[in-house]
């Protein structure tokens, strides 16, 4: 069973939070989600317990549970959402001063 983590503190690393549920289970996987610009931790993640009772036991055990003062969200993860192709910015817009040469 894959479960979302959420709230977590910014100091929290993988294995804290594998530490944390292996107290109810087999942890297959921690995925500690990390922004993509500054590398550091975004407050959230993913654990993967190897039976869905395991989960459900991490669920009820750590849902708002505070830990590093932080109440922590503990619930079965849902799949993720498609969201389309991205867009790159090429730098275009209208951002004020010359508008395309015309003044």
């Amino acid at each position: 069973m894959k479960l979302y983590v959420g709230n977590l503190s910014f100091q929290t690393t993988e294995q804290e939070l594998s530490d944390m549920f292996a107290q109810y289970g087999t942890v297959s996987e921690a995925n500690l989600i990390m922004d993509r610009a500054t590398q550091r931790p975004r407050g959230f993640g993913f654990i993967t317990m190897s039976t869905d009772e395991e989960g459900r036991a991490a669920i009820e055990a750590l849902n708002g549970k505070n830990i590093g003062g932080r109440d922590l969200t503990v619930n079965e993860a849902r799949p993720m959402e498609s969201r389309g192709p991205r867009r790159e910015f090429s730098g275009g817009g209208n951002r004020g001063g010359n508008r395309g040469g015309r003044f």
